[in-house]
């Protein structure tokens, strides 16, 4: 078979493991198929990936996502074929730590996240929102989704489409969909845990 055509279910040379040879695959497709296989197999089931160099950036994928819960081994690692034994130790996602949340961050996005979930699977989406001291975030009409703000740190205020609620340390907020939003911060700045639904992502045909 030549390197420009994948191949999957493929029975290995011990006839019990399948194949999957991503090598003809495009690059955008590679990782997602390579996960759907991966779920696909029972607990103590495994498949050989074929591959036209190291996947180092799969492997920190499969840390981030299944800790524990699945085994890595190298069969082959010559140019253009290297071949990894993935084997499923878990029947799911294992629970992975994020560590302390008034210590996630780093540089904030347009909207002052400060940091993000991150995850191929999973239902919620998380962040952390930092607002400067004295500064203010324009309220704006919020997704489709209740979101549950939980104040880390700081004070301020959240401004709704009728007023204003005080926020301090502890203080929980429920948000629910589509109502308006926007956050002030006081002197001491105003750091926030937001969740909700995970929404869908746009994929274009």
């Amino acid at each position: 078979m030549s390197d420009s055509t994948p191949a999957a279910d493929t029975p290995d040379t011990a006839g019990s493991t399948q194949t999957l040879d991503v090598r003809g695959m495009r690059k955008p497709d590679k990782h997602p198929t390579i996960f759907a296989t991966f779920g696909d197999l029972a607990v103590g089931e495994s498949f050989v990936l074929v591959n036209d160099h190291d996947p180092k950036h799969l492997h920190d994928e499969f840390e981030v996502e299944w800790p524990g819960g699945y085994d890595w081994e190298y069969l082959n690692q010559e140019m253009r074929d290297w071949q990894i034994r993935i084997t499923r130790k878990a029947s799911a996602p294992t629970p992975r730590p994020l560590g302390r949340a008034d210590e996630l961050g780093g540089k904030p996005g347009a909207d002052g996240a400060v940091w993000r979930l991150g995850g191929r699977d999973r239902d919620l989406d998380a962040s952390v929102l930092e607002v400067e001291a004295n500064v203010s975030l324009e309220p704006h009409r919020g997704p489709g989704t209740d979101v549950l703000v939980s104040v880390l740190s700081g004070d301020g205020a959240l401004v709704t489409e009728v007023g204003h609620i005080p926020l301090a340390a502890g203080e929980l907020v429920h948000i629910p969909a589509g109502a308006t939003r926007g956050f002030t911060a006081g002197e001491s700045g105003l750091r926030c845990l937001l969740v909700q639904q995970r929404r869908q992502e746009l994929k274009l045909g």
